[in-house]
Protein backbone atom coordinates (compact mmCIF):
# COMPACT_ATOMS: atom_id res chain seq x y z
CA UNK A 1 0.00 0.00 0.00
CA UNK A 2 2.65 2.42 1.14
CA UNK A 3 4.47 1.64 -2.32
CA UNK A 4 1.39 2.40 -4.35
CA UNK A 5 1.13 6.00 -2.33
CA UNK A 6 4.39 6.59 -3.07
CA UNK A 7 4.01 5.75 -7.15
CA UNK A 8 1.09 7.94 -6.99
CA UNK A 9 2.70 11.12 -5.51
CA UNK A 10 6.15 10.40 -7.81
CA UNK A 11 3.07 10.27 -11.11
CA UNK A 12 1.76 13.82 -9.13
CA UNK A 13 4.76 15.05 -9.09
CA UNK A 14 5.92 13.61 -12.72
CA UNK A 15 2.20 15.31 -13.80
CA UNK A 16 3.44 18.78 -11.81
CA UNK A 17 6.59 18.67 -14.09
CA UNK A 18 5.38 18.27 -17.40
CA UNK A 19 3.10 21.08 -16.69
CA UNK A 20 5.34 23.62 -15.36
CA UNK A 21 7.92 22.13 -18.14
CA UNK A 22 4.93 22.99 -20.65
CA UNK A 23 4.43 26.56 -19.76
CA UNK A 24 8.09 27.53 -20.06
CA UNK A 25 7.96 25.51 -23.28
CA UNK A 26 7.51 28.83 -25.20
CA UNK A 27 10.75 30.87 -23.30
CA UNK A 28 13.49 27.58 -23.35
CA UNK A 29 16.23 26.87 -25.67
CA UNK A 30 15.68 23.91 -28.65
CA UNK A 31 17.41 22.09 -27.16
CA UNK A 32 15.70 21.67 -23.47
CA UNK A 33 12.37 21.79 -25.47
CA UNK A 34 13.53 18.38 -26.45
CA UNK A 35 14.68 17.19 -22.72
CA UNK A 36 11.09 18.46 -21.75
CA UNK A 37 9.16 16.13 -24.13
CA UNK A 38 11.37 13.21 -23.05
CA UNK A 39 11.12 14.01 -19.87
CA UNK A 40 7.12 14.19 -20.78
CA UNK A 41 7.16 10.63 -22.32
CA UNK A 42 9.02 8.84 -19.36
CA UNK A 43 6.82 10.21 -16.80
CA UNK A 44 3.46 9.44 -19.03
CA UNK A 45 5.61 5.69 -19.35
CA UNK A 46 6.17 5.57 -15.91
CA UNK A 47 2.61 5.94 -15.68
CA UNK A 48 1.36 3.18 -17.92
CA UNK A 49 4.05 1.26 -16.01
CA UNK A 50 2.71 2.02 -12.67
CA UNK A 51 -1.23 1.13 -13.57
CA UNK A 52 0.69 -1.92 -15.56
CA UNK A 53 2.44 -2.83 -12.55
CA UNK A 54 -0.91 -2.25 -10.38
CA UNK A 55 -2.59 -4.31 -12.44
CA UNK A 56 -0.04 -7.09 -12.48
CA UNK A 57 0.83 -7.68 -9.09
CA UNK A 58 -1.65 -10.29 -7.99
CA UNK A 59 -0.03 -12.55 -10.74
CA UNK A 60 3.26 -11.97 -10.71
CA UNK A 61 4.37 -11.16 -6.90
CA UNK A 62 7.83 -12.69 -7.04
CA UNK A 63 8.89 -9.89 -9.65
CA UNK A 64 7.07 -7.12 -7.32
CA UNK A 65 10.47 -6.51 -5.87
CA UNK A 66 12.73 -6.02 -8.79
CA UNK A 67 10.78 -4.36 -10.76
CA UNK A 68 9.21 -1.63 -7.82
CA UNK A 69 13.38 -1.12 -7.56
CA UNK A 70 13.49 -0.63 -11.02
CA UNK A 71 10.87 2.03 -11.36
CA UNK A 72 12.13 4.20 -8.81
CA UNK A 73 15.59 3.97 -9.76
CA UNK A 74 14.16 5.62 -12.99
CA UNK A 75 11.51 8.06 -11.16
CA UNK A 76 14.68 9.03 -9.47
CA UNK A 77 16.42 9.74 -12.02
CA UNK A 78 13.43 11.35 -14.36
CA UNK A 79 13.00 13.71 -10.71
CA UNK A 80 16.90 14.55 -10.75
CA UNK A 81 16.95 15.42 -14.49
CA UNK A 82 13.21 17.31 -14.13
CA UNK A 83 14.92 18.97 -10.86
CA UNK A 84 18.17 19.83 -12.97
CA UNK A 85 15.76 21.28 -16.10
CA UNK A 86 13.69 23.37 -13.46
CA UNK A 87 16.74 24.63 -12.06
CA UNK A 88 18.33 25.62 -15.22
CA UNK A 89 14.97 27.03 -16.60
CA UNK A 90 13.39 29.12 -13.53
CA UNK A 91 16.20 31.54 -13.70
CA UNK A 92 15.38 32.20 -17.19
CA UNK A 93 11.29 32.13 -16.65
CA UNK A 94 12.01 34.34 -13.64
CA UNK A 95 13.94 36.74 -15.49
CA UNK A 96 11.83 37.05 -18.45
CA UNK A 97 8.90 37.69 -15.83
CA UNK A 98 11.02 40.29 -14.00
CA UNK A 99 11.07 41.73 -17.25
CA UNK A 100 7.72 42.22 -18.33
CA UNK A 101 7.28 43.31 -14.75
CA UNK A 102 10.02 45.87 -15.49
CA UNK A 103 8.45 46.82 -19.05
CA UNK A 104 5.12 47.20 -17.54
CA UNK A 105 6.00 49.11 -14.57
CA UNK A 106 8.27 51.44 -16.65
CA UNK A 107 6.16 50.94 -19.88
CA UNK A 108 3.46 53.86 -18.19
CA UNK A 109 6.66 56.65 -16.79
CA UNK A 110 8.21 55.99 -19.82
CA UNK A 111 5.29 56.90 -21.63
CA UNK A 112 4.12 59.99 -20.02
CA UNK A 113 8.78 61.26 -20.07
CA UNK A 114 7.41 60.98 -23.65
CA UNK A 115 4.44 62.75 -23.60
CA UNK A 116 6.29 65.66 -21.24
CA UNK A 117 9.07 65.64 -23.35
CA UNK A 118 6.53 65.77 -26.61
CA UNK A 119 4.98 68.50 -24.64
CA UNK A 120 7.90 70.74 -23.71
CA UNK A 121 9.02 69.87 -28.02
CA UNK A 122 5.79 71.45 -28.71
CA UNK A 123 6.01 74.13 -26.30
CA UNK A 124 9.41 75.24 -27.43
CA UNK A 125 8.59 75.11 -31.18
CA UNK A 126 5.38 77.39 -29.92
CA UNK A 127 7.89 79.84 -28.47
CA UNK A 128 10.15 79.28 -31.39
CA UNK A 129 7.24 80.24 -33.75
CA UNK A 130 6.48 83.30 -31.49
CA UNK A 131 9.71 84.60 -31.23
CA UNK A 132 9.81 84.66 -35.18
CA UNK A 133 6.57 85.83 -35.24
CA UNK A 134 7.76 88.69 -33.24
CA UNK A 135 10.78 89.17 -34.73
CA UNK A 136 9.02 89.28 -38.18
CA UNK A 137 6.40 92.31 -36.48
CA UNK A 138 9.66 93.61 -34.78
CA UNK A 139 10.95 94.11 -38.66
CA UNK A 140 8.01 95.27 -40.30
CA UNK A 141 7.37 97.85 -37.32
CA UNK A 142 11.16 99.04 -37.82
CA UNK A 143 10.61 98.91 -41.52
CA UNK A 144 7.79 101.07 -41.62
CA UNK A 145 9.39 103.72 -39.06
CA UNK A 146 12.05 104.21 -40.76
CA UNK A 147 9.71 105.14 -44.02
CA UNK A 148 8.08 106.96 -41.78
CA UNK A 149 11.11 108.89 -40.63
CA UNK A 150 12.50 108.98 -43.93
CA UNK A 151 9.34 110.99 -45.41
CA UNK A 152 9.24 113.14 -42.39
CA UNK A 153 13.34 113.99 -42.73
CA UNK A 154 12.83 115.20 -45.72
CA UNK A 155 15.24 117.99 -46.42
CA UNK A 156 13.49 121.46 -44.76
CA UNK A 157 14.45 123.56 -47.90
CA UNK A 158 12.10 121.22 -50.38
CA UNK A 159 9.42 121.47 -47.80
CA UNK A 160 9.63 125.57 -47.66
CA UNK A 161 10.37 125.37 -51.66
CA UNK A 162 6.67 123.80 -51.57
CA UNK A 163 5.43 125.97 -49.20
CA UNK A 164 6.81 128.90 -51.00
CA UNK A 165 5.45 127.75 -54.74
CA UNK A 166 1.64 127.44 -52.93
CA UNK A 167 1.91 130.61 -51.38
CA UNK A 168 3.37 131.81 -55.16
CA UNK A 169 0.09 130.73 -57.06
CA UNK A 170 -2.40 131.71 -54.77
CA UNK A 171 -0.65 135.24 -54.95
CA UNK A 172 -1.15 134.88 -58.73
CA UNK A 173 -4.77 133.30 -58.08
CA UNK A 174 -5.44 136.98 -56.59
CA UNK A 175 -4.18 138.97 -59.02
CA UNK A 176 -6.44 137.70 -61.60
CA UNK A 177 -9.45 139.60 -59.40
CA UNK A 178 -9.91 143.26 -59.63
CA UNK A 179 -9.17 145.76 -56.91
CA UNK A 180 -12.82 146.31 -56.26
CA UNK A 181 -13.79 142.74 -56.36
CA UNK A 182 -11.28 141.60 -53.44
CA UNK A 183 -12.46 145.14 -51.54
CA UNK A 184 -16.07 143.51 -51.61
CA UNK A 185 -14.83 140.27 -50.48
CA UNK A 186 -12.80 141.79 -47.83
CA UNK A 187 -15.79 144.09 -46.61
CA UNK A 188 -18.87 142.18 -46.71
CA UNK A 189 -19.69 138.88 -45.86
CA UNK A 190 -22.20 136.52 -47.94
CA UNK A 191 -25.83 136.93 -47.88
CA UNK A 192 -28.04 133.81 -46.39
CA UNK A 193 -28.75 131.46 -49.62
CA UNK A 194 -32.14 130.58 -49.89
CA UNK A 195 -33.35 133.99 -48.16
CA UNK A 196 -35.93 136.14 -50.12
CA UNK A 197 -35.38 139.78 -49.09
CA UNK A 198 -38.25 142.07 -48.71
CA UNK A 199 -37.53 145.83 -49.80
CA UNK A 200 -39.44 148.57 -49.31
CA UNK A 201 -40.37 150.81 -52.05
CA UNK A 202 -39.90 155.00 -51.64
CA UNK A 203 -43.24 155.88 -50.89
CA UNK A 204 -43.30 153.47 -47.89
CA UNK A 205 -39.97 154.45 -46.57
CA UNK A 206 -41.33 157.94 -46.13
CA UNK A 207 -44.48 157.10 -44.50
CA UNK A 208 -42.40 155.97 -41.93
CA UNK A 209 -40.00 158.47 -41.95
CA UNK A 210 -43.40 161.07 -41.94
CA UNK A 211 -44.44 159.28 -39.00
CA UNK A 212 -41.65 159.16 -36.65
CA UNK A 213 -40.93 163.01 -37.64
CA UNK A 214 -41.34 164.55 -34.40
CA UNK A 215 -40.82 161.14 -32.03
CA UNK A 216 -39.61 161.05 -28.98
CA UNK A 217 -38.72 158.10 -27.03
CA UNK A 218 -39.24 157.36 -23.10
CA UNK A 219 -37.23 155.50 -20.19
CA UNK A 220 -38.92 151.76 -19.85
CA UNK A 221 -36.00 150.34 -17.58
CA UNK A 222 -38.83 147.70 -16.63
CA UNK A 223 -39.49 146.28 -19.85
CA UNK A 224 -35.93 147.16 -21.18
CA UNK A 225 -33.16 147.15 -18.75
CA UNK A 226 -30.67 149.38 -18.39
CA UNK A 227 -26.68 148.52 -18.98
CA UNK A 228 -23.68 149.36 -16.31
CA UNK A 229 -20.39 151.21 -17.50
CA UNK A 230 -17.46 149.46 -18.00
CA UNK A 231 -14.30 151.63 -19.08
CA UNK A 232 -12.71 148.18 -20.21
CA UNK A 233 -15.30 147.26 -22.60
CA UNK A 234 -15.12 146.26 -26.38
CA UNK A 235 -17.66 145.46 -28.93
CA UNK A 236 -17.41 141.98 -29.69
CA UNK A 237 -16.67 141.36 -32.80
CA UNK A 238 -15.53 144.36 -33.76
CA UNK A 239 -11.91 143.54 -34.93
CA UNK A 240 -13.64 140.74 -37.61
CA UNK A 241 -15.61 143.51 -39.28
CA UNK A 242 -13.39 145.43 -42.14
CA UNK A 243 -13.76 148.75 -43.50
CA UNK A 244 -14.07 152.33 -42.98
CA UNK A 245 -17.99 152.02 -41.74
CA UNK A 246 -16.58 149.96 -38.95
CA UNK A 247 -13.95 151.62 -37.46
CA UNK A 248 -15.93 153.93 -35.27
CA UNK A 249 -16.66 150.15 -33.86
CA UNK A 250 -13.61 148.70 -33.77
CA UNK A 251 -11.90 152.27 -31.72
CA UNK A 252 -14.76 152.87 -29.27
CA UNK A 253 -13.93 152.65 -25.34
CA UNK A 254 -16.47 153.87 -23.03
CA UNK A 255 -15.44 156.98 -21.12
CA UNK A 256 -17.21 158.55 -17.82
CA UNK A 257 -16.63 162.68 -18.09
CA UNK A 258 -18.36 165.70 -16.31
CA UNK A 259 -20.41 168.23 -18.27
CA UNK A 260 -17.92 170.84 -18.56
CA UNK A 261 -15.74 167.85 -20.71
CA UNK A 262 -18.55 166.93 -23.19
CA UNK A 263 -19.74 170.56 -23.36
CA UNK A 264 -15.82 172.32 -24.75
CA UNK A 265 -15.64 169.47 -27.36
CA UNK A 266 -19.50 168.26 -28.69
CA UNK A 267 -21.22 170.98 -30.13
CA UNK A 268 -24.48 168.65 -30.25
CA UNK A 269 -25.40 167.02 -26.13
CA UNK A 270 -29.01 165.92 -26.12
CA UNK A 271 -31.08 164.15 -23.39
CA UNK A 272 -32.54 161.50 -25.13
CA UNK A 273 -34.98 158.59 -23.87
CA UNK A 274 -33.58 158.96 -19.86
CA UNK A 275 -29.75 159.52 -20.94
CA UNK A 276 -27.25 162.32 -22.60
CA UNK A 277 -25.60 161.43 -25.37
CA UNK A 278 -23.19 163.15 -27.95
CA UNK A 279 -23.08 163.58 -31.75
CA UNK A 280 -19.73 162.85 -33.36
CA UNK A 281 -18.61 162.65 -37.16
CA UNK A 282 -22.85 161.25 -37.58
CA UNK A 283 -22.32 158.86 -34.90
CA UNK A 284 -24.06 159.02 -31.43
CA UNK A 285 -22.15 158.19 -27.94
CA UNK A 286 -23.48 157.49 -24.35
CA UNK A 287 -22.15 160.65 -22.53
CA UNK A 288 -21.31 158.32 -19.50
CA UNK A 289 -20.98 160.84 -16.40
CA UNK A 290 -22.94 164.06 -17.77
CA UNK A 291 -25.72 163.65 -15.47
CA UNK A 292 -25.42 161.22 -12.81
CA UNK A 293 -29.29 161.02 -12.76
CA UNK A 294 -29.77 160.52 -15.99
CA UNK A 295 -28.05 157.89 -16.96
CA UNK A 296 -30.85 155.30 -18.85
CA UNK A 297 -28.67 153.92 -21.66
CA UNK A 298 -30.03 150.30 -23.22
CA UNK A 299 -26.83 149.97 -25.42
CA UNK A 300 -23.23 151.24 -25.30
CA UNK A 301 -21.85 151.95 -28.36
CA UNK A 302 -22.20 154.04 -31.55
CA UNK A 303 -25.31 154.89 -33.67
CA UNK A 304 -25.08 156.06 -37.11
CA UNK A 305 -27.50 158.62 -37.79
CA UNK A 306 -26.94 159.29 -41.67
CA UNK A 307 -26.22 161.96 -43.48
CA UNK A 308 -29.21 164.24 -41.98
CA UNK A 309 -27.92 163.89 -38.41
CA UNK A 310 -31.10 162.36 -37.29
CA UNK A 311 -31.56 162.60 -33.59
CA UNK A 312 -30.95 159.15 -31.97
CA UNK A 313 -34.59 158.00 -30.79
CA UNK A 314 -35.91 158.82 -34.25
CA UNK A 315 -33.25 157.04 -36.46
CA UNK A 316 -34.08 153.87 -33.89
CA UNK A 317 -37.77 154.46 -34.56
CA UNK A 318 -37.65 154.64 -38.28
CA UNK A 319 -35.55 151.54 -38.25
CA UNK A 320 -37.93 149.75 -35.73
CA UNK A 321 -40.47 150.52 -37.82
CA UNK A 322 -39.06 149.40 -41.25
CA UNK A 323 -37.85 145.75 -39.90
CA UNK A 324 -41.76 145.07 -38.54
CA UNK A 325 -43.06 145.75 -41.12
CA UNK A 326 -40.45 143.23 -42.84
CA UNK A 327 -41.20 140.80 -40.56
CA UNK A 328 -38.22 140.81 -38.56
CA UNK A 329 -39.13 142.94 -35.16
CA UNK A 330 -42.17 142.33 -33.33
CA UNK A 331 -41.80 143.98 -30.28
CA UNK A 332 -42.75 147.66 -29.60
CA UNK A 333 -42.01 151.30 -31.41
CA UNK A 334 -40.21 152.65 -28.36
CA UNK A 335 -36.76 154.49 -29.64
CA UNK A 336 -34.64 152.53 -27.60
CA UNK A 337 -31.67 149.85 -29.25
CA UNK A 338 -32.83 147.03 -26.62
CA UNK A 339 -31.81 143.53 -26.98
CA UNK A 340 -35.38 142.66 -28.74
CA UNK A 341 -34.31 145.34 -31.55
CA UNK A 342 -30.85 144.26 -32.01
CA UNK A 343 -32.39 140.47 -32.74
CA UNK A 344 -33.57 142.00 -35.16
CA UNK A 345 -31.21 143.37 -36.97
CA UNK A 346 -28.79 140.78 -36.57
CA UNK A 347 -31.59 138.49 -38.86
CA UNK A 348 -31.66 141.39 -41.28
CA UNK A 349 -27.71 142.00 -41.55
CA UNK A 350 -27.47 138.21 -42.01
CA UNK A 351 -30.07 137.59 -44.76
CA UNK A 352 -28.45 141.00 -46.39
CA UNK A 353 -24.91 139.70 -46.32
CA UNK A 354 -23.64 142.60 -43.85
CA UNK A 355 -21.48 142.18 -40.90
CA UNK A 356 -23.99 141.40 -37.63
CA UNK A 357 -23.07 144.25 -35.53
CA UNK A 358 -26.50 144.23 -33.85
CA UNK A 359 -26.26 148.20 -34.45
CA UNK A 360 -27.08 150.75 -36.37
CA UNK A 361 -24.36 150.91 -39.08
CA UNK A 362 -24.15 153.11 -41.76
CA UNK A 363 -24.41 149.78 -44.37
CA UNK A 364 -27.45 148.60 -42.48
CA UNK A 365 -29.11 151.96 -42.48
CA UNK A 366 -28.34 152.37 -46.48
CA UNK A 367 -29.89 148.66 -46.97
CA UNK A 368 -33.28 149.77 -45.25
CA UNK A 369 -33.11 153.06 -47.63
CA UNK A 370 -33.32 155.34 -44.34
CA UNK A 371 -29.71 157.22 -44.63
Amino acid sequence: MKKLITLIISCSLALAAGAMAQQDEAQATPGKKKQKQQAKAEARAEAQASGGAQAEAPADKPNRGMKAQERRAERQAARTETSATASETAPAAKGKARGKARMQTETPATDAASTTTSTDVKAEAGQRRKGRNANKAAETTTANETTATAGSAAPAQTKAQMRAEKRAQRQNQAQGQTDSTVATQATQPKARPGKKMKQLDTQAVQKIKTEHANFEAKARPQQVPAVTFSQSRTIEGSQNWQGENYTVFRSYRPERHDQAYYRSRYSRVELIGGGYYYFNAGYWYPAWGYQPSAQYYVYDGPIYAGRSAERLDRVIANVQASLQVQGYYTGEVDGLLGPLTRKALIGYQTDNGLYTTAAIDEPTLNALQLN
